[in-house]
């Protein structure tokens, strides 16, 4: 089982403040766009995405199908046999992705302290 690149996603509340101070400490700009309130900041293989407005809480965030550069790896394993696994083990998902579906596609689960996990497909 594969979960892909990682990330932590923080939900800022001042985005212009954040790319600052991530920047001050080594972090450059990989992805996205501050006028609609996102970008990834990348720092080696260390990524944190900025997200003003979108999300209530940080969340951990995988993304089959990627590695840390966000290029494609093949083989990968696809999100609904990821959900499938999860469901089966006994846990349960807070969203569900589409189990008729192919492509792009997310769920999203809790961890026992309330932590809301990602999992997020994008190809």
């Amino acid at each position: 089982m594969q979960l892909g690149a990682f990330s932590i996603s923080l939900a800022v509340k001042d985005i212009a403040a954040s790319r600052r101070f991530y920047e001050q400490i080594g972090f450059a700009v990989f992805a996205g766009h501050q006028e609609q309130n996102w970008l990834i900041m990348k720092h080696g293989d260390h990524i944190v995405g900025l997200f003003q407005g979108m999300f209530e809480r940080n969340m951990l965030t995988f993304n089959p199908g990627w590695n840390q550069d966000a290029a494609a790896v093949d083989p990968f394993t696809d999100i609904r046999d990821l959900q499938r696994r999860f469901k089966a083990s006994g846990l349960s998902l807070v969203t569900e992705a589409d189990e008729g579906s192919s492509g792009p596609a997310s769920f999203m689960l809790m961890d026992p302290d309330g932590n809301p996990i990602l999992v997020d497909q994008h190809r």
